[in-house]
């Protein structure tokens, strides 16, 4: 059941992240500087995917890495906005790291619960 949580909330982090990218400039949500945003972003995005779908590593890295590509080409179509290669690596940085803190976690719950169950 909490996967299944854990699984809409990381579509949903995609959607969102989709409108904050084509949106108008003006009706884009800005809470911190654009360049922390990207990555904190992603990052969070790149962790809930990894989270939801542990086994599914290539398909995680691939829908978290390739929306961030795919996003910003499609900024550069939109009037009024610029897709850059600079805001493109900030988010596939951050997206890598989400990706890499939930095998983190993972690896540690999984081994923090093999430890508990021999003792």
């Amino acid at each position: 059941m909490l996967r299944k949580l854990v699984a809409i909330t990381a579509w949903a982090s995609i959607a969102f992240i989709a409108y904050a990218t084509l949106s108008p400039i003006q009706a884009r949500p800005k809470v911190l500087s654009a360049d922390l945003e990207h990555i904190v972003a992603f990052a969070v995005t790149g962790l809930l995917f990894g989270l939801a779908y542990p086994r599914q590593f290539v398909r995680v890295c691939f829908i978290v890495l390739g929306s961030a590509v795919l996003l910003e080409y499609l900024q550069t179509l939109t009037l009024g906005r610029h897709g850059t290669l600079v805001d493109a690596s900030e988010k596939i940085v951050g997206g890598a790291l989400g990706i890499f803190a939930a095998r983190a976690t993972l690896y540690l719950w999984h081994r923090k619960r093999s430890l508990q169950s021999k003792s």
